[in-house]
């Protein structure tokens, strides 16, 4: 499944420069394609301040957000939510309490919620299985490599491998499992190498 990025190009006249993440947000901040877009301007001081449509655009792991918020705050830099309407610094460069607050609590929140999906799906796998209706390829079986590689998911997989993607980015983008992912890879390597 891939990220519907509508919400995130609204009001794009507001700002500098839009970067539009297509990787979920239970990547780390800093491994997604468009946080090492940020980080590449933040090391070339370009940025005075990040807006953020939403506290989980950030990440939906809580200590991920505030490692991230605490990145900006070393740089004074502040990191703007706009929804809900929150800004990670004072006027005056220091920290801001009730943001930081608000922002532990969401947090915590879209963390659940991520958590809460993860269950919901496994629980779901685990019905289909009883039932006979999730069976997955049975043991034993092989498939040809170029087969396997030429998937659609499969290639888009590769694709996004060759361009420098991290296994997990991926396997968000494509909706593959990340065992998968990691056969791709070794797969590809091999049949290049040959």
């Amino acid at each position: 499944m891939t990220q519907n990025l509508d919400r995130q190009k609204i009001n794009q006249n507001d700002f500098d420069f839009v970067v539009a993440d297509r990787c979920s947000g239970s990547v780390p901040f800093f491994e997604r394609e468009g946080g090492r877009k940020i980080k590449s301007f933040l090391d070339k001081n370009e940025i005075t301040t990040l807006s953020v449509l939403d506290i989980d655009r950030l990440g939906r792991n809580l200590r991920d957000i505030l490692n991230t918020i605490h990145t900006f705050n070393k740089l004074t830099i502040p990191i703007n939510f706009l929804n809900p309407g929150l800004k990670t610094l004072n006027n005056d460069g220091s920290e801001n309490p009730f943001a930081k607050m608000m922002i532990s609590i969401l947090g915590t929140i879209g963390e659940m919620e991520n958590n809460i999906i993860k269950e919901r799906r496994n629980e779901g796998i685990a019905i289909a299985k009883a039932k006979g209706v999730y069976i997955g390829r049975k043991k034993g079986t092989t498939e040809d490599i170029v087969k396997f590689l030429t998937k659609t998911k499969n290639k888009k997989a590769t694709e996004l491998l060759d361009k420098g993607y991290k296994n997990v980015e991926v396997a968000k983008i494509t909706g593959l499992h990340l065992n998968t992912i990691t056969k791709i890879k070794k797969l590809y390597s091999t049949l290049n190498s040959k």
